[in-house]
């Protein structure tokens, strides 16, 4: 009996370490042929252009790019000042009027230690209230831009 039991512990132990080697053999082919299948490739690698300051210029439809800011007179004045603490998306998201904008910066000044504005004050604050004006809402915006449709039976 002890033999019997002695030749199944081997028998276990062979496919185990056949279970293994095959394992390892998978991962070494799957490691080795992607970069080989590169080598062995008849296509060129494309370079990558990219042009100097092109991320601060982008203007597509009317909308800066990389923050999603609306193109107008002190945009990069407004992207210099506010986008170098937070984001675009904090910006357009609170809409306020000029006094409100003031009151918003001095905020920022008195706490979060934003640096004085000088005249660029003026200039984000217009920009701002331009751009991002106060918006009334009800419970919910009214639909706009609906092509409407009879229901029949």
């Amino acid at each position: 009996m002890e033999e019997k039991n002695h030749t199944y512990r081997n028998s276990k132990k062979s496919k185990w370490k056949q279970f293994v080697f095959i394992f390892i053999v998978v991962m070494i082919i799957g490691f080795v042929r992607v970069p080989l299948l590169d080598f062995f490739s008849d296509e060129q690698a494309k370079p990558v252009v990219v042009e100097k300051n092109s991320a601060s210029k982008d203007i597509v439809d009317g909308i800066h790019v990389r923050t999603g800011l609306i193109d107008d007179e002190g945009l990069l004045t407004v992207i210099g000042n506010c986008t170098a603490c937070h984001s675009a998306q904090l910006i357009t998201q609170n809409r306020m009027n000029k006094e409100q904008w003031d009151a918003t910066i001095r905020w920022m000044q008195e706490s979060q230690n934003l640096w004085d504005l000088g005249d660029n004050q003026e200039v984000i604050v217009n920009y701002l209230v331009k751009n991002y004006p106060v918006v009334s809402k009800g419970r919910r915006q009214n639909l706009s831009e609906i092509e409407w449709y009879n229901l029949t039976e």
